[in-house]
């Protein structure tokens, strides 16, 4: 089993040194209760409702940056991913996830989807997230908005994924009392389908004006929400067989959804 912790943190916006050591302070309080796997916020070191390109990019930092060595000491024998501004080599910011140890950043995905002003401060990726081995499963980031695409969930089940990492920040919308955050339900039925596990660590209280939903949990491989800290076995969700007759990715019909018929004209129906 690991203990698998959603650990929100509240960056302030120009709090460069601060927010470094609320980050380091959340991973280091999870790791001291047995986290193995800790998740942070999306863009958990800078803030996220910027005003304007400057701030947006005063907030990144490198993919070297000796930011990542401090995590890697805190981390000790966990694995942590966490969201931040990446300036990249090529002079774009991006808005990006690290996934770190004690041997420092493993990998880092960009954003591939993002939402709404985070487009013009942002640059979107332009490659599938990556699939890291660790001592406790196979882990793959997706970032926020990216959990709304089902073949971004899904390309991450085919490619063997025992737990989708996913750091966000929500803006809380209205809902019918009693019902889940409607982003939660997408994570819900993204872990259900795929026969895999999905953490999400989310913002709590607001920034600039923005109230976050505080939608931290752990969704395991059946689709039930567990929690924003739980054990959980991440490698249940390998046995994908749902009946004796029913397997979540071989039941699939690919060949039913090319949206071609022959000669190659797109499938379109009319009422």
């Amino acid at each position: 089993m690991t203990l698998v912790w959603c650990a929100p943190v509240t960056p302030v916006i120009g709090d460069h040194e601060g927010n470094r050591h609320r980050v380091l302070a959340a991973i280091s309080d999870a790791v001291t209760e047995g986290a193995r796997v800790v998740v942070l916020p999306e863009l958990a070191t800078g803030g996220y409702v910027f005003t304007d390109a400057g701030e947006a990019r005063a907030a990144g930092v490198a993919a070297d940056d000796p930011m990542f060595t401090g995590w890697a000491r805190a981390a000790g024998a966990a694995v942590v991913v966490g969201g931040f501004a990446e300036l990249g080599r090529d002079g774009l910011l991006y808005n990006s996830a690290a996934l770190v140890d004690s041997g420092g950043v493993r990998a880092v995905y960009r954003k591939t989807h993002l939402w709404d002003r985070e487009k013009l401060w942002f640059t979107p990726g332009a490659s599938v997230p990556p699939i890291i081995e660790t001592a406790y499963g196979r882990i793959g980031p997706l970032i926020c908005y990216d959990l709304e695409f089902p073949e971004m969930t899904r390309n991450l089940a085919e490619r063997r994924a025992d737990l989708i990492a996913a750091p966000v920040n929500w803006p809380r919308v209205d809902r019918p009392g009693g019902e889940h955050p409607p982003e939660t339900i997408i994570a819900m039925a993204a872990a259900r389908t795929n026969r895999l596990c999905v953490a999400i660590c989310d913002r709590a209280g607001t920034e600039r004006g923005v109230r976050w939903t505080g939608g931290s949990t752990v969704v395991d491989e059946h689709g039930w929400p567990r929690g924003p800290v739980t054990e959980i076995d991440l490698r249940r969700g390998r046995d994908k067989w749902l009946s004796p007759r029913n397997h979540a990715l071989d039941d699939r019909r690919p060949d039913l959804l090319s949206g071609k018929e022959d000669g190659g004209m797109p499938l379109v129906r009319g009422s």
